[in-house]
């Protein structure tokens, strides 16, 4: 049997995944790495925290596949390819020489980059910079956490522009480890998410370039998504192992999900929620706040090179509100208790929570609001404010998804869901009243390693093509959705008054709260 190892870098834990020719789960292993919040608004991760714990669960996945092979010895395994999917936006600078960070990663959450996009959208910038990119200017992207970098490090500039110092986001941080830094680069689907990319010619955009001041020998190489673009370090696992598929964790998963059709959905329930519409190769512009973002490129696209195109909306906090309440609040003492006790009351007694701890996502934008819970009544409960939680992240995915039918001029009939809370039926149940469509969770709900693994399997012949991929999709639930139409538009009318309170909320040094368009 031969396998395909999956690394999928996540915000908040590091794991491996094994997955066999059928395109099942063969072993996985995981591990938490820390989060740092040093000021409000900041997230930091360390890098070599990420990489360490990343090499240990891969270390960890490939012996467990050997021992469930009556034992065999790791090196006697056949991995095929390694496939890398990870966090987005997170941002990374590092010393070419020695592969040592400069700084602590800057994470895709981080907000201490607003007041630069408020400027630059003074300036009149916003318009250029989304039909370039087909992006929103926003602090949640890399260009201006690394324009930052670079000038609150001590002499970060002048070693970049002398090409001492190497930027990635997470992929290519892993890339340059795993290959013992001969190999710097990243796919389409990750520079699409710096703003630095011109998304119609797939290259470092060099307007772009002079308005964030970054130095184009900072860059990594940008390479297919699928094909192999260089061999681990010999030393890591015992022989060289090629890496053969890269990609953002939310296109990942929308390849793992068989999106392969213009006009199909998913949206994975993370730390964020990311809902992504495949397009097709043409990459449509947004006139609803959503993103245009590449999905992949290469022989995974169905033609060597082909670039597949997506409409994509953020919801910045999902499995994060969860873990608040949580960690925060200690309203539960595991995530998983949560279900139960949103599920021990018929409603929230009209408490709304807006979870908007790191700003506002898709389609408001708003990197001033913060978190607010409305409706507090002496009768509320935590039972009311855990329902509230849930409910929260099936009501800002419904705004995603209605903007996206507008911008798309397609009328979606379904959405397939992955990601770990993809696993709560009470909230599935809740996603499919609120969008009006069927929620279809697959068998396989690993949908987001599983992509990285067939994108890395198509470039090394474990899968043929696309439509092998597309038969291994297989069906575990569907949820109708029960809620009447009069009802359905009256919650979420009652929450766009809760989102209109939590705007805008978030002051600057001077005490100015500027409004957000």
């Amino acid at each position: 049997m031969r396998y395909v190892l999956a690394l999928d870098q996540g915000t908040t834990s590091s794991r491996a995944i094994a997955f066999d020719e059928q395109g099942r789960v063969a072993a996985l292993a995981q591990r938490e790495f820390a989060q740092h919040f040093p000021q409000p608004g900041w997230v930091e991760h360390d890098a070599e925290e990420i990489w360490v714990s990343q090499l240990a669960v891969a270390r960890d996945c490939i012996q467990k596949l050997a021992t469930a092979q009556h034992g065999q010895a790791p090196a006697a395994i056949e991995i095929v390819a390694i496939g890398i999917t990870n966090q987005r936006e997170t941002t990374l600078l590092w010393e070419r020489a020695t592969g040592r960070p400069l700084a602590p990663a800057i994470v895709w959450q981080d907000r201490r980059t607003t007041a630069r996009c408020e400027q630059l959208r003074s300036q009149g910038q916003a318009g250029p910079i989304q039909r370039q990119t087909g992006l929103v200017l926003d602090a949640y992207f890399s260009a201006t956490k690394l324009e930052w970098l670079l000038d609150q490090v001590p002499g970060a500039r002048a070693r970049a522009e002398a090409g001492e110092l190497a930027f990635g986001t997470i992929d290519s941080w892993l890339i340059w480890q795993l290959t013992g830094g001969r190999v710097h680069a990243t796919d389409p689907s990750n520079a699409a998410r710096t703003m630095l990319m011109n998304i119609h010619t797939l290259d470092w955009d060099d307007q772009l370039l002079g308005l964030f001041h970054i130095p184009r020998a900072v860059l990594p190489r940008i390479v297919p998504s699928s094909g192999v673009l260089g061999e681990t370090a010999p030393a890591l696992f015992g022989r060289p192992i090629p890496i053969a598929g890269v990609a953002g964790d939310q296109q990942a998963a929308t390849f793992g999900q068989a999106c392969f059709a213009p006009g199909m959905a998913k949206n994975t329930y993370g730390t964020g929620c990311f809902m992504l519409m495949n397009t097709g190769h043409q990459a449509v512009p947004s006139r609803n706040r959503l993103l245009t973002t590449v999905g992949w490129q290469g022989s995974a696209a169905g033609a060597r090179h082909r670039t597949a195109y997506c409409l994509e909306g953020s919801v910045f906090m999902a499995g994060a509100t969860v873990q608040w309440l949580r960690d925060g609040l200690q309203m539960i003492q595991t995530a998983s208790e949560i279900e139960a006790l949103a599920a021990s009351v018929p409603d929230t007694g009209d408490v709304f929570l807006v979870p908007a701890f790191a700003g506002l996502g898709a389609p408001d934008w708003d990197g001033r609001a913060r978190g607010t819970l409305v409706g507090l009544t002496r009768g509320s409960t935590r039972a009311h404010i855990a329902r509230a939680a849930l409910e929260a992240i099936a009501l800002q995915s419904a705004d995603i998804f209605g903007a996206m039918s507008r911008d798309s001029g397609i009328a979606l009939t379904e959405l397939r869901v992955d990601g770990g809370a993809s696993r709560n039926d009470l909230l599935m149940q809740m996603q499919a009243d609120l969008l009006g469509v069927p929620v279809v969770r697959p068998r396989v709900t690993e949908t987001t390693a599983l992509g990285a693994a067939y994108l890395a399997g198509l470039a090394t012949g474990v899968w043929p093509d696309g439509a092998a991929i597309a038969a291994q999709w297989a069906v575990a639930r569907r949820f109708e959705p029960r809620l009447p139409e009069p009802e359905r538009h009256a919650r979420i009318a009652r929450w766009r008054q809760a989102v209109a309170r939590a705007r805008g909320w978030a002051r600057d040094a001077a005490g100015s709260s500027p409004s957000q368009p």
